[in-house]
């Protein structure tokens, strides 16, 4: 038994070869298409790419195309383009949140500055398009049509909800553009261009929305629970940074409906207010930290994120039996497994 990048235990050795070999095709292709002779536009290109990740985008479209006739040349270009898609919006995220650090390191924007950042993000977004233009009409619909979905995602996180909108619902709409689009267009690419039938395109699609909620939830929480060698950033960084997460949002629930009943002395108010305060301290932060991570609403945000997961491997239920549906089911569990 081996495992893959993020761990899932592979028990079929061909299966498991053609998702190895799958992924190094993906790696090569990726260093393809980040290298230009401009040294600036090279090293900003791969910065975010040397520094790893789990591809688990293009590890679901690998593992999709199982479902029909597996990995071809057009599955792996899919690959590439969710990868550089998703790098991409990274990019873009980071200047937005100002977050000093990506996995580990300075990110993008620390190092070559916010403009050359953001531009770098809209270069990979291009090559992203260039290749998927190489895999015909209805593969670039798709594609344009999640690319949409996650801006709106952004655009919607960074606005807030409406006056009277229930927050907890918005925040699983934003997070199910901004994660959960691009992971549901990632197991359709690869079931698609897989040669899949109708009925497991539509599983996987369903399984990736809700795969992608579950996974975001997770980090919500994780933000909160992982000691800095862990994230690479300190726990609490969305907090200080105003990024809305489940915990918090659920934290301003409780004091609401405590305001509403008459008990301004309710403990979820106290720590409501201390989550809206001054968090600049290191300090402050680490006090709301612990706080929250005693509090109901982290319990309650966890088994929503286990909600989810559940969702997500409820949808797999028409794929037949085996190592694919048993993979795509692993996944599911993985995030639940992290908040351990």
């Amino acid at each position: 038994m081996a495992s893959l990048r993020p761990a899932i235990a592979v028990t079929d050795p061909a299966l498991e070869a053609a998702l190895e070999a799958g992924l190094e095709a993906v790696e090569a292709k990726l260093a393809q298409a980040v290298a230009s002779p401009d040294q600036l536009v090279a090293d900003a290109s791969a910065h975010l790419l040397r520094s790893g990740g789990k591809r688990l985008r293009p590890l679901l479209v690998l593992a999709t195309a199982q479902l029909g006739g597996g990995v071809n040349d057009q599955v792996v270009d899919a690959a590439v383009v969710v990868e550089l898609t998703h790098l991409a919006s990274l990019y873009h995220d980071d200047v937005m949140d100002d977050a000093p650090l990506r996995r580990g390191a300075p990110s993008a924007h620390e190092v070559y500055g916010p403009s050359v950042a953001i531009l770098t993000g809209d270069l990979l977004f291009a090559k992203a398009s260039q290749i998927v233009a190489g895999l015909g009409p209805a593969m670039v619909r798709l594609q344009a049509e999640t690319f949409e979905r996650l801006c709106l995602g952004q655009i919607h996180e960074t606005a807030g909800p409406a006056a009277g909108e229930d927050p907890v619902a918005f925040h699983l709409r934003v997070l199910a553009d901004k994660t959960g689009a691009l992971i549901a267009t990632s197991a359709r690419f690869g079931a698609m261009l897989g040669g899949a039938d109708r009925s497991a395109v539509a599983a996987v699609v369903g399984y990736g929305e809700a795969v992608g909620v579950a996974f975001q939830l997770a980090d919500d929480i994780i933000d909160l629970t992982s000691p800095t060698e862990v994230t690479g950033k300190t726990p609490g960084t969305d907090l200080r940074e105003g990024v809305p997460t489940m915990p918090g949002l659920l934290v301003e629930a409780a004091a609401r409906r405590a305001l509403d009943e008459g008990r301004a002395d309710s403990p979820d108010v106290a720590l409501a207010q201390a989550i809206a305060g001054d968090l600049s301290s290191d300090a402050a932060l680490a006090s709301v930290v612990e706080r929250l991570r005693s509090s109901a609403a982290l319990a309650e945000a966890r088994q929503i994120a286990r909600s989810w997961a559940d969702r997500a491997q409820a949808e797999l239920a028409p794929l037949p039996p085996g190592p694919v549906k048993q993979i795509l089911a692993d996944l599911a569990d993985l995030f639940i497994r992290r908040l351990a």
